[in-house]
């Protein structure tokens, strides 16, 4: 039997011969070797860059940048301007409601004026009838007048008479009991003159320094006829600035009261910023320093500018409604935030407007320091709006009421 096992083949010799023959692969280690060195080099290169941009960050952060103050604890602020009744009433029409704009004078609401009207006609009435009672009292002075010379006149009489029968007693022409009624008439007609004088007086004292126009009573009169005017046009109201609507809480039929919140009015193109800076953050600040407002509502991109304006009386904390008390043995010091209000530039907001209450960034240049660190004297916000007590129409109707019963 023949062996088949390799090791009996005669090629085995050639076979190995040929595999000593053959180069060897280079051992591995050597290769992987240099993988190290690379990373390490890489490494180092990365750390390089990295200190060289921090050191530029920091040359231009804290040398070439100007200073400035930044936060994003910023809010946008307004007036919200209360709409209220001021007298009772049933709304029966609204000119005006939510998100949408109005001019000062512009109407908003309407109350049912049916019992203001009815209080308007009684006080014309009652302004009519004072007129003719003061012209009355004023021809009760002429009348005095003539009484009292119509009194003199008969005391002059008596007085005449008196003196006569006196002459004709002593030559015993008369009785004496004559004489005495003569005597009595005298006393009568000179009582009579008193009377007629002191009912002058009363009369003149009514009307004295005073005419139609200008009598207390007709005044008075007047004055009651404006309070109903007023209370008349308390049923139409009308916006007293220009801004947006907002709040609207009222619906037609509703019946208010004085004081009810009506709605409000939002005057949009005054709006500012309250921003709230750290109390580390206040000591380069100062009033008129520039500033610069981003919004999250158009984003990084636009860019509203500004001026301080006023830093605020105290900490949020001091004004909160229940302030801490740091003497109770349970304080903590945190860092304060001081509203500083900022305000902004009219054209960029008629262009851009903000809403109350959105949430901003606010960064402040502080490298002026010429400013004052307390706000600006107290200023009007608002021109003084005319009170509905001097309607001229209404005035204009008064004089019409005096002059016809005059």
């Amino acid at each position: 039997m023949t062996d088949t096992h390799p090791s009996a083949s005669p090629d085995q010799p050639r076979d190995d011969a040929d595999s000593q023959s053959q180069p060897q692969p280079q051992p591995q280690p050597a290769r992987e070797g240099g993988k190290p060195r690379t990373r390490r080099r890489a490494f180092l290169i990365l750390g390089v860059v990295i200190a060289i941009a921090a050191i530029v960050w920091a040359v231009f952060h804290f040398l070439l940048a100007k200073p400035e103050q930044e936060t994003d604890d910023a809010y946008v602020a307004g007036d919200v301007v209360a709409i209220t009744a001021r007298d009772p009433g049933q709304i029966t029409a609204i000119h005006a409601d939510n998100t949408q704009t109005v001019k000062a004078g512009a109407p908003l609401l309407d109350l049912d004026p049916a019992t203001a009207d009815v209080a308007l006609a009684s006080a014309e009435a009652e302004l009519a009838r004072a007129v003719r009672a003061t012209r009355a009292d004023i021809s009760k002075v002429s009348e005095s007048g003539a009484a009292v010379v119509q009194a003199r006149a008969q005391l002059s009489a008596a007085m005449a008479d008196y003196a006569r029968r006196q002459g004709a007693a002593a030559q015993g022409a008369i009785s004496g009991e004559e004489l005495a009624h003569a005597a009595d008439a005298v006393k009568v007609a000179r009582a009579n003159l008193n009377l007629a004088t002191s009912q002058q007086a009363q009369s003149r004292s009514a009307v004295q320094g005073t005419d139609t126009s200008t009598n207390p009573a007709v005044l008075a009169a007047a004055a009651a006829y404006r309070r109903a005017a007023i209370t008349r046009s308390h049923m139409h109201i009308v916006a007293p600035i220009d801004g947006v609507v907002a709040q609207r809480t009222v619906q037609i039929g509703q019946q208010v009261a004085p004081g009810t919140p009506l709605m409000a009015v939002v005057p949009l193109d005054k709006v500012w910023v309250d921003a709230n800076f750290r109390e580390t953050q206040l000591k380069d600040l100062r009033i008129g320093q520039p500033a610069t407002i981003t919004a999250d509502m158009y984003g990084g991109d636009l860019v509203f500018h500004g001026r301080v304006i006023g830093v605020g009386a105290g900490s949020g904390n001091a004004f909160a409604l229940l302030p801490p008390q740091n003497a109770s043995g349970n304080w903590i010091k945190i860092v304060q935030r001081v509203p500083v209000r900022i305000a902004l530039d009219p054209r960029e907001l008629n262009r851009n407007p903000l809403r109350v209450g959105l949430s901003v960034n606010a960064t402040v240049d502080t490298a002026d320091l010429n400013g004052t660190r307390l706000g600006r004297a107290a200023s009007q916000a608002y021109g003084r709006k005319p009170t509905d007590g001097s309607d001229p129409a209404v005035e204009a109707r008064i004089r019409q009421i005096i002059a016809a019963n005059r």
